[in-house]
C-alpha cells in the first residue's frame, strides 16, 4: 500500500518551462498522481532547452519531470477540450501558466473548471500574477530577479549587478505552489470545497527579498551588490586561505569567540572595536585584513579541520563536480540514478526530504512526450480503442511507444 503523504490525489498538469513542472514534481515526489498534458507536437517547451542533450533528451526536462505520466494532447482543439474537461472532472488539482491575458477566453479558466468540477484546487502560475497593471507581460526568472530588486543585491562589490546562478525565482515558485495545493487538499478535506491558488514569479522573489527590503524600508539606504558578504553580519562571507577561498560563517557573538580561538587571534575577540556585530560590522574591512593575514598561512584543508572542531560554521566553495561526489551529499542520496527509455543511465538530484512512513524512491522516469496518453484516457476515461485511434487519426492526441 503507498504511504506517500499524497497518494490517491490525481494533479493535472498543463504548464510547460519550469516553475509549474517543478511544482508538479514535487507532489508526484508526494505521492500524487501527476498526468503532464503536453502539446501534441512539440510538448513542454523545456523538452527542447539545452544542450546538453542525453540522446536527444533534454538536460533540463529530466531534472523536473520524474514521478509523471505524460499525455499528448491538443486542448485547443474542441475535442481535445473535451477530453481534458473529461480528466479535470475525475481530477483533484488543476494546474496551468497560461498567459493571464489569454486564459479567459481560452476555456481553461477557474471559472471554466469550477462548472466541470466544483471541488477542483486550481493553481495558476505566471510571471506576475492574475491582478496588477504588469499582469499581462511575460515573465522568466530573469525577468522576476530583476524586477524584485534581488538582482541589485547580487554580484561583486562596487560590479554590476548579477543574476543568482540557478533558476531560483521558477524552482522557489514550485514549492510555493506545492504548498498551497497540499494546504489546499487539507482545507478541501474538512470542508469539502476547492480552492484558487494564484502566485507568481515576482511575488515569491520578493518574498525572499523580505530581509533586504524591510531593513530598507526601515532605514532607506539602498544596497549594493556585496561580493558575498553579508549586509548585517561580520565575519558572514569568502575569505582566503594559502591555496583557495573559504566560507566562513561567524553569526553569533560567541561564534566569533569562537572562531578567533580556532584560528590563534583570541585577541580579537577582546578588542572593544570587535566586541559586539554592529561594530564588527562598522570595522569590517580592518577585521578582515587581520584575518586573511591569519588564514593565508596555511590551506583550505587545515582550517576546515581546525575550525569544524570549534564548531564555527564554515565549508570550501564547491564547483559542482565536487558537490555530485560529495560524501554528505551522496550519503543523502540527493544524487540519483534513474533509467530513462531514451537516455538510459541518467543521474539528477534526489528528493529534498524524507518521510519515516514512506520511501522517497524515484518511482517513474522523465515521460517520453505522450508516452502515457492511450493507457490514461483508456483507464481513467475507459475510451475504447476506436475512439482512441479517431483522435490519433485527427491530431488530437499522439501516443509514444517507448523507443528501443
Amino acid at each position: 500500500m503507498d504511504q506517500r503523504p499524497l497518494s490517491g490525489i490525481t494533479v493535472i498538469d498543463i504548464t510547460t518551462s519550469y516553475a509549474g513542472p517543478y511544482c508538479s514534481m514535487l507532489l508526484a515526489d508526494m505521492g500524487a498522481e501527476v498526468i503532464k498534458v503536453e502539446k501534441t507536437r512539440a510538448g513542454d517547451d523545456c523538452r527542447h532547452w539545452g544542450p546538453p542533450f542525453i540522446n536527444g533528451e533534454s538536460a533540463w526536462f529530466l531534472s523536473v519531470n520524474r514521478n509523471k505520466k505524460s499525455v499528448a494532447l491538443d486542448i485547443f482543439n474542441p475535442k481535445g477540450r473535451e477530453v481534458l474537461y473529461q480528466l479535470v472532472e475525475k481530477a483533484d488539482v488543476f494546474l496551468e501558466n497560461i498567459k493571464p491575458s489569454s486564459l479567459d477566453k481560452s476555456g481553461l479558466s477557474y471559472k471554466d473548471m469550477q462548472k466541470i468540477n466544483s471541488k477542483i484546487i486550481y493553481c495558476a502560475l505566471s510571471g506576475f500574477g492574475l491582478t496588477g497593471p504588469y499582469r499581462d507581460r511575460p515573465g522568466y526568472d530573469l525577468i522576476a530577479q530583476a524586477t524584485s530588486g534581488m538582482m541589485s543585491v547580487t554580484g561583486e562589490m562596487n560590479g554590476r549587478p548579477q543574476r543568482v546562478g540557478t533558476a531560483i525565482s521558477d524552482i522557489v515558485t514550485g514549492f510555493i505552489a506545492a504548498f498551497c495545493i497540499a494546504s489546499s487538499l487539507v482545507k478541501k478535506e474538512k470542508t469539502g470545497k476547492g480552492e484558487f491558488i494564484d502566485t507568481s514569479l515576482l511575488d515569491v522573489d520578493l518574498a525572499l527579498m523580505a530581509p533586504r527590503i524591510t531593513s530598507y524600508l526601515a532605514d532607506g539606504i539602498e544596497p549594493k551588490p556585496s561580493g558575498g558578504t553579508d549586509s548585517v553580519v561580520a565575519i558572514y562571507q569568502a575569505i582566503r586561505t594559502a591555496d583557495e577561498d573559504m566560507i566562513i560563517a561567524t553569526g553569533t557573538d560567541s561564534i566569533f569567540k569562537r572562531f578567533c580561538q580556532a584560528v590563534g587571534l583570541p585577541q580579537l575577540a577582546e578588542e572593544k572595536r570587535f566586541q559586539s556585530n554592529a561594530l564588527r560590522k562598522e570595522n569590517r574591512f580592518e577585521l578582515l585584513r587581520l584575518v586573511e593575514e591569519q588564514l593565508i598561512k596555511y590551506p583550505i584543508s587545515y582550517w576546515l579541520k581546525k575550525l569544524n572542531e570549534y564548531s564555527v560554521p564554515c565549508a570550501p566553495i564547491n564547483s559542482l563536480g565536487d558537490v555530485v561526489k560529495d560524501p554528505h551529499v551522496l550519503a543523502r542520496n540527493m544524487i540519483r540514478t534513474i533509467q530513462h527509455p531514451v537516455a538510459g543511465d541518467v543521474k539528477i538530484v534526489g528528493v529534498p526530504w524524507q518521510l519515516e512512513s514512506s520511501s522517497n524512491e524515484v518511482y517513474l522516469p522523465p515521460p517520453l512526450l505522450g508516452q502515457h496518453t492511450a493507457e490514461i484516457l483508456k483507464e481513467k476515461l475507459l475510451m475504447s480503442d476506436i475512439e482512441f485511434s479517431e483522435l490519433v487519426d485527427t491530431g488530437v492526441v499522439k501516443g509514444e511507444e517507448v523507443r528501443q
